[in-house]
């Protein structure tokens, strides 16, 4: 016996392919099988066409292949693109509910008595009712300046890390969603507000509160923008915004309940019509897409408690309603903390939300996320 290897050398131009392989198989010891074998087509010599060579077809459609690379992720995988259809219905389906939501909201408190009685005993009796320890942070906030600068810082630092992760995408969906909300502004002047009851609040309409649209559109802006890491402290820090914001412009007697209510409403509907339209660099990268447990802990709170808030609030107006008509003292106070609490549940719910859509439309799971990031196209080499 020899130990020695007597490796068989293939001629390395021959094609690879499964017919060719299947038939130099089946040739035995004996050879009785006719040999077939598959010429490949290749380009002529002087072609330049690199569309026909293996592994240049997505570099086909534009000098960086990136539309192409794009549609070639997608038919390997779709959710490297664009988030999944049930993420983009939530979207959209909670988008329109809160806009509506901030509508009903408005219809309630301007064309019924009950509505403007508790819109007007929020307003009177607020500013004197607060504790002392919350008057003075209340008052400081009730600056218009300082409103317009921090929330416009918020909503700059949102920009400032779109561009930075280069998601142009995304981009582009801050700037529809600021031209919208600015001309959502421009209801106030719109909107009518009959005369009901006689009131010491301005018998103009003052719905919905610019300065608190200013203030959640900002904190929404850097929620959307900013990387995984960041978004449940963001949606945190907004929401806290949002809260400090609409109260202190009641402690300021600038606006009324509802008209807080229906601009956080409006704002945070806005951004989820918005980011059902989330695809391609909107999304985090393929490879970096992971499930969150800060985003799922401070979710879930968020949301729970809102909704928690929210019904309590409900009940301390059902429970004042019978006293609104005569301004009844003894439903001052159920008033003033349903107002309140009502502020804090609404905003909570609204971020809550905004942060759990926003992750599962930025970082769908899908084979390639959990992989990682997909090779880049092969470089075209240089014919020999």
């Amino acid at each position: 016996m020899n130990d020695a290897q007597h490796p068989v050398i293939r001629d390395p131009h021959a094609p690879t392919n499964m017919v060719d392989s299947a038939t130099e198989g089946t040739r035995g010891a004996g050879g009785l099988k006719p040999e077939f074998r598959w010429q490949p087509v290749t380009p002529d010599a002087g072609s330049t066409d690199s569309s026909t060579l293996p592994g240049t077809s997505l570099d086909a459609s534009n000098d960086d292949g990136t539309d192409a690379v794009d549609s070639g992720l997608a038919l390997l995988d779709p959710l490297t693109v664009r988030p999944r259809i049930s993420s983009r219905v939530l979207c959209a389906v909670f988008g329109v509910l809160l806009a509506a939501a901030a509508f009903g909201i408005w219809w309630v408190c301007v064309h019924t008595e009950n509505g403007q009685s508790y819109d007007e005993i929020v307003w009177v009796n607020l500013p004197t009712s607060l504790p002392v320890w919350a008057s003075g942070p209340m008052n400081l906030v009730a600056q218009s300046w300082l409103v317009i600068t921090v929330s416009c810082v918020l909503g700059g630092l949102g920009l400032v890390a779109a561009l930075v992760r280069r998601r142009w995408w995304l981009v582009g969906q801050m700037v529809v969603f600021a031209a919208v909300c600015l001309a959502a502004t421009q209801l106030k002047s719109l909107l009518p507000r009959p005369f009901i009851i006689q009131t010491a609040s301005p018998v103009a309409n003052s719905a919905p509160s610019g300065h608190t649209m200013l203030a959640v559109a900002g904190a929404v802006l850097l929620l959307i923008a900013v990387p995984r890491a960041l978004r449940a402290l963001a949606a945190v820090v907004g929401g806290t915004w949002s809260v400090l914001v609409g109260v202190s412009v009641m402690v300021g007697q600038w606006h009324r309940t509802s008209d807080v209510l229906m601009s956080i409403l409006l704002v945070t509907g806005f951004a989820l019509v918005i980011l059902a339209c989330t695809r391609t660099s909107g999304m985090d990268d393929p490879g970096r897409r992971v499930s969150s447990v800060s985003v799922q802990i401070v979710g879930s709170v968020l949301i729970t408690g809102g909704l928690l808030l929210m019904l309590y609030s409900a009940y301390a107006v059902w429970q004042v309603v019978p006293g609104l008509n005569v301004s009844a003292m003894w439903a001052v106070r159920g008033s003033i903390v349903s107002a309140v609490v009502g502020i804090v549940g609404v905003s909570a719910l609204a971020f809550g939300l905004l942060l759990a859509l926003r992750h599962i439309t930025a970082a769908p799971l899908s084979r390639l996320g959990l992989i990682g990031a997909p090779p880049a196209p092969p470089a075209q080499s240089a014919r020999q």
